[in-house]
């Protein structure tokens, strides 16, 4: 609900009224907040109750900047130790001529985005680029999630994710590293455009099924 923003950011939270809405006891509501709040999800205010985290744009920037580190490291290793046939397997996959497993669904769109991050990350075999990678990508996942509710940015997402494919297929690494920078960065720029009015609209918007 939180990432999906049926939550609010900054919006209170309370036992009773998740717990009504679920039609369970408060037990298991305590203990999925207590690990929502210990994920940064939640936080505490003394005396004034629960709240979802406010969207700190500061902070997704600071998260982004880790991420193009990270993922740079990530096409080095994986020019070095992908295989053509793995690599072959992801310019099909994100061919945008094609777009399998293309779906408007938000959701299941930023799944999808991540893995194939995710795939170039293992691929070049440290598992410690891929774990810290992964925690970046739950980071940013609100806002990454809400960066696929429109149609062009999907359609530029299978593009710029074939050039790279094909750049590391090619093993050009500069070609590769440079699309994935601004790859990332129109993300960022995405995030930070963002104001909670806008938020609110998307969210109206997917409530409403438009």
């Amino acid at each position: 609900m939180i990432l999906n923003f049926e939550l609010y950011p900054g919006s209170r939270v309370t036992e009773g009224d998740m717990a009504a809405q679920f039609g369970v006891s408060r037990t298991p509501i305590r203990s999925a907040m207590q690990r929502l709040e210990a994920e940064g999800y939640l936080t505490v205010k003394p005396k004034q109750g629960c709240f979802v985290r406010p969207l700190d744009i500061d902070e997704l920037a600071g998260y982004y900047q880790v991420r193009i580190a990270l993922e740079m490291l990530s096409l080095e290793l994986a020019c070095t130790f992908m295989t053509d046939a793995q690599l072959k397997d992801l310019c099909e996959a994100w061919d945008p001529m094609f777009q399998k497993g293309r779906t408007t669904n938000a959701e299941k769109m930023e799944a999808r985005d991540e893995s194939f991050h995710m795939a170039i990350a293992a691929g070049g075999g440290n598992a410690a680029v891929a774990k810290y990678l992964q925690d970046i990508h739950h980071k940013i996942r609100p806002i990454r999630r809400l960066d696929f509710t429109e149609g062009a940015r999907i359609d530029c997402t299978y593009e710029e994710h074939y050039q790279i494919a094909q750049h590391l297929l090619k093993r050009d690494l500069p070609a590769a590293q440079a699309t994935m920078r601004a790859h990332i960065q129109r993300s960022e720029q995405f995030a930070k455009g963002l104001t909670l009015i806008q938020l609110a609209q998307k969210a109206g918007r997917k409530k409403f099924g438009k």
